[in-house]
């Protein structure tokens, strides 16, 4: 089985090739756009590990949540080869695949991403990394630890990864009663690609895909504060 997969919910985001149980990942430009990027940086990790793109079985994307313009690039960039060669999608969260990236830690995983406008897009996650305990909301650091406060004190330690943690750190360390590890913020790409491998039941046809967003998009909210003004 060859899955290539695509994480565009940063700014960098990343490009994996999974082959039989083996990873090839590659960090993207992040000083270039997505739609400026792809799907060069697709190709190019397909080069590196040797496969031409005819033989890859199945596609995975990173729905969400994440950049409203990266999204949109990556799943139409994927959705155009899936179809140009008649292969699956797999879809995979963000907040899915930065709990798989931390599995190990044998903890309740709280997945943070940065929401920008002082809030945090958030899942918790049991320590199998896959049932979720609160699903996702997009709040302020503060508020989002406290909807979550009852199961975080009777979890003990939790491990709180992504973007969000990490600029939130101290927010975090701050909460009474939570004793937390905070990890960097991993590439996403092979993870999705592994989850994609383990649960082949989520690949959908390409057209199928639909984005998790979490937060409607700021120019939507902007055009109806516009208009009621």
């Amino acid at each position: 089985m060859i899955i290539l997969s695509l994480d565009t919910t940063t700014a960098a985001g990343s490009a994996a090739v999974w082959r039989d149980g083996r990873v090839l990942e590659r960090a993207g430009d992040g000083t270039h756009t997505h739609g400026e990027r792809l799907p060069r940086e697709l190709m190019r990790v397909l080069e590196e590990a040797s496969i031409p793109l005819d033989a890859v079985d199945r596609f995975a994307v990173a729905i969400g949540p994440g950049s409203f313009t990266g999204l949109r690039v990556g799943i139409a960039t994927i959705q155009g080869l899936a179809l140009a060669h008649d292969r699956p999608v797999a879809p995979v969260s963000a907040f899915e695949a930065l709990a798989w990236s931390v599995r190990d830690a044998g903890t309740p995983i709280a997945a943070w991403m940065d929401a920008r406008r002082g809030e945090v897009f958030a899942t918790l996650f049991a320590p199998d990394a896959r049932t979720t305990l609160h699903p996702a909301t997009s709040l302020s650091p503060g508020a989002t630890l406290d909807a979550w406060r009852q199961t975080l004190a009777r979890a003990g330690r939790v491990t709180f990864v992504g973007d969000g943690a990490v600029k939130y750190a101290a927010v975090i360390a701050g909460a009474a009663g939570i004793d937390a590890d905070v990890r960097a913020v991993p590439l996403l790409a092979g993870a999705i690609a592994a989850i994609a491998a383990e649960d082949e039941g989520r690949a959908v046809p390409p057209h199928a895909l639909v984005p998790l967003y979490v937060r409607r998009p700021d120019a939507e909210i902007a055009r109806e504060r516009r208009h009621g003004a």
